[in-house]
């Protein structure tokens, strides 16, 4: 079956996760520097989230646009991933305030983690239906770094009760890791 329909619905849910998460903004109470600084935790969970949905809205883009195809394994694959997505406005807004408590910063990153998961499910689900010479097949690998994020999400996770401060920093770095470009579909694809 076609692809259309899958790269639709997913676009449309990567859409409402961005609006649910910016209407969880609130106003500052106040026009000074310290009505900004109590927001700021809250915001900075927005921009780290928001990115994040962003770098997965646009793997995904990538992704779907190497293959001709999919089935009704794919399609569940790609609702697995939008469902834990789905729940990146949530744990944001409940992380934004507690930043500093271990349970939110690990349940956001079990988030992040399992949203990982869930990526790499659809991207092998893919793979497997394309073929193994598929521009896709060729261009992701082994996925070395797919692997190592879901790696380094785990340990995040674990040091959050640690020290949820490293955890966030964690979080951000795998963030700036994935937000240069992966040029490897598009390399496939333009061959």
């Amino acid at each position: 079956m076609g692809k259309g329909r899958l790269e639709a619905f997913s676009d449309g849910v990567f859409a409402v996760i961005i609006t649910i998460m910016v209407l969880e903004l609130k106003v500052p109470q106040g026009s000074d520097v310290a009505a900004l600084r109590q927001v700021l935790p809250v915001f900075l969970s927005y921009v780290l989230s928001f990115l994040n949905v962003g770098i997965y809205w646009n793997n995904h883009h990538h992704m779907l646009h190497a293959v001709r195809r999919v089935n009704g394994f794919v399609l569940w694959a790609n609702l697995h991933l939008l469902f834990w997505l789905s729940l990146v406005p949530f744990i944001t807004a409940w992380k934004g305030p507690n930043y500093r408590l271990a349970m939110t910063v690990a349940v956001y990153g079990g988030m992040q983690l399992m949203s990982g998961v869930a990526y790499y499910i659809l991207e092998r689900s893919l793979i497997a239906h394309q073929g193994k010479d598929s521009a896709l097949t060729i261009a992701v690998g082994r996925d070395f770094k797919g692997v190592m994020s879901l790696a380094i999400y785990a340990v995040a996770v674990a040091l959050s009760f640690v020290n949820s401060r490293i955890s966030i920093a964690i979080y951000v770095s795998v963030a700036l890791m994935w937000f240069i470009p992966d040029r490897r579909i598009e390399k496939a694809i333009s061959e």
